[in-house]
């Protein structure tokens, strides 16, 4: 995902000890497991004001795996994910700054580590394509003919991404996509017109996470139901929520679990990357 509106740069201070990612140019040892995170700015755990961190879901669902494994192998977390990154940038390139992929995409590098190391490759997960239609709604409406032509360019894109994926793989690791929440339920907050552009929000969002799951599932991915953690449907019951007053339970959700609310930023806080990764990790073994 990328910012559509930054009024105020936040800031955070680390409370626990963090995993310290693994570069895909580091060899991995041949007794090591692996867990590799693709995507968008939620995969590098984007925070106002800090930029990418090593407070995102990544670690979140690094930390719990590599307890799961600690008695039998050792986990290696490598994270190759972009901020604003696209499902055409991911192909393609074009995002990131030169040098940061040395096969000048992300799918590149993903392939080229996966080719080399799969046989360690316990673990994959990605989220990608919020930035396909992020500029699709504005505070005013959300424009439909946008939504469609950016789900026919994510399945399009998804097709392309996850069969590479999946060949290089050669069955061994688990798999896992995402299906998004939705930060433009913050408009609720900003009276009629913004009630409906938050209604509309969600049922284009289901719209969009059922052709990326429909994607996912074709090639092998369970799906982390990340739109479900953030009850992004539940427009009841109205819960209380300082400084908000009584708010639908999904706005309450993003108002709480993100910055959407507060400085209109899309990206989650700490405890929104660890909803995030809670439901990533009810999939996986």
């Amino acid at each position: 995902m990328r910012i559509p509106r930054l009024l105020i740069a936040g800031a955070l201070v680390a409370t626990a000890a963090v995993a310290v990612p693994m570069s895909a140019s580091q060899a991995i040892p041949a007794t090591h497991a692996v867990y590799l995170s693709l995507g968008d700015s939620l995969s590098v755990g984007y925070q106002p004001g800090l930029g990418d961190t090593t407070q995102g879901f990544s670690e979140d669902v690094y930390n719990v795996l590599k307890a799961r494994l600690a008695s039998t192998q050792q986990l290696d977390l490598v994270k190759l994910g972009c901020s604003g990154e696209t499902t055409t940038t991911f192909i393609n390139g074009g995002k990131c700054p030169v040098g940061r992929y040395t096969t000048g995409s992300q799918l590149g590098d993903a392939i080229q580590f996966i080719d080399s190391n799969w046989a360690n490759i316990r673990y994959i997960s990605i989220d990608i394509g919020a930035n396909d239609v992020d500029g699709c709604a504005t505070g005013s409406s959300i424009n439909a003919a946008c939504i469609v032509q950016g789900e026919k360019t994510i399945a399009q894109n998804l097709n392309t991404i996850l069969s590479a994926i999946k060949t290089a793989d050669h069955g061994v690791a688990q798999k896992i996509g995402m299906a998004y929440y939705d930060p433009f339920l913050a408009e609720w907050l900003t009276g009629t017109t913004g009630q409906a552009v938050a209604a509309a929000s969600v049922t284009a969002l289901a719209g969009i996470n059922l052709t990326e799951s429909s994607e996912y599932s074709a090639y092998g991915f369970k799906v982390a139901d990340v739109f479900t953690k953030y009850k992004t449907a539940q427009f009841a019951p109205y819960v209380n929520t300082p400084p908000y007053g009584k708010i639908p339970t999904n706005v309450s959700k993003i108002c709480t679990w993100t910055y959407m609310c507060s400085v209109q930023n899309i990206h989650p806080n700490p405890t929104g990357y660890q909803q995030i990764a809670d439901a990533f990790l009810a999939k996986l073994k």
